[in-house]
């Protein structure tokens, strides 16, 4: 598996645009085949940067006394 070297926005990008040409259907089967598995690798490197990014992300919550504490983002899954 390659390693990607691009920003989540150009990978979304390129993403995109490899779904654009599978979904006209144009395109040869082994060539589809080839796009689709760049598509996945980009839809993992996509996700990887988004849990990244997740784990950054902190809440700050200002308590009743007007107090500022400092709290992980957490998701429900």
């Amino acid at each position: 598996m390659e390693k990607i070297n691009k920003s989540f926005e150009e990978a979304l990008s390129e993403l995109e645009q490899i779904v654009q040409k599978l979904e006209r259907g144009e395109l040869p089967l082994d060539e589809s085949i080839e796009i689709f598995a760049r598509g996945i690798e980009l839809s993992k490197h996509c996700s990887k940067r988004l849990d990244e990014i997740e784990r950054k992300i902190t809440v700050l919550i200002e308590d009743e006394k007007g107090e500022v504490t400092e709290e992980s983002f957490v998701t429900e899954k």
